[in-house]
């Protein structure tokens, strides 16, 4: 896939999984890999500014599986972010959608 198409919607992915519950970034990444071939090197830098821009907070969680897990949890700012950003996607999707379609059919 192409990686201009991969960082302009990674963003977006990454809110939509904290809308409906708090994650840890391992599982961040995994959930993002299991559709999108992502490396973990691109999601903790963009986990690290939106928390700075203060879109997340975070919170340590013990895990049985080793040391406590770093969550991450959207905030009042980060919902509204996410939603104008959805909204944005779907505007754009639907143009390009529309524009494809076109082309098909002009052929």
């Amino acid at each position: 896939m192409n990686v201009q198409f991969k960082k302009g919607v990674l963003e977006l992915c990454v809110l939509v999984l904290l809308d409906k519950k708090d994650r840890y970034g391992y599982e961040l990444v995994q959930k993002i890999s299991d559709q999108i071939d992502i490396s973990e090197g691109t999601v903790y830098p963009l986990l690290r500014r939106l928390t700075k821009e203060g879109y997340f907070t975070t919170y340590l969680k013990e895990s049985t599986e080793g040391p406590p897990r770093k969550y991450y949890k959207l905030t009042d700012v980060g919902r509204s972010y996410y939603q104008s950003l959805l909204e944005e996607w779907q505007e754009f999707t639907n143009g390009v959608n529309q524009l494809i379609k076109e082309g098909v059919i002009d052929d």
